[in-house]
């Protein structure tokens, strides 16, 4: 697969019932490899939590909408926003888009394809 999720890290932790075997079964029918995070590493599941709080703090939290829709096309626009145009101290003040480039330059073999993922610009 070279455009898309290619897998998941999680950890270990059993969710809500059922969810479970779904999230295995679309995983499995996508060619999705799924990845336990390594123990003791609670780090590892701490970036992704802060970043999931990070995304409802600039969108679910902060503006009310009217269909599910609009929910879709804010969160939408805000990720492009964030990886296009933020710069992130992490990164070296450069976005995440950015970041991703330089390392394609340094590395080009681990890509492949080039990483603008074709996404539609915030005004298309």
């Amino acid at each position: 697969m070279c455009y898309g999720v290619q897998f998941v890290q999680h950890d270990k932790r059993a969710e809500a019932g059922s969810v479970v075997h779904i999230f295995g079964g679309v995983c499995a029918e996508r060619g999705v490899e799924r990845r336990l995070s390594k123990p003791y590493h609670p780090w590892i599941n701490g970036q992704a939590e802060r970043m999931v709080r990070t995304i409802k703090d600039a969108t679910v939290r902060a503006v009310h909408y009217g269909t599910i829709n609009e929910l879709r096309r804010y969160v939408r626009d805000w990720l492009l926003a964030y990886n296009y145009a933020k710069q992130l101290r992490a990164l070296r003040f450069r976005t995440p888009l950015g970041a991703l480039k330089a390392v394609n330059i340094e590395k080009s073999k681990l890509f492949l394809r080039q990483p603008n993922h074709d996404t539609p610009g915030l005004y298309t």
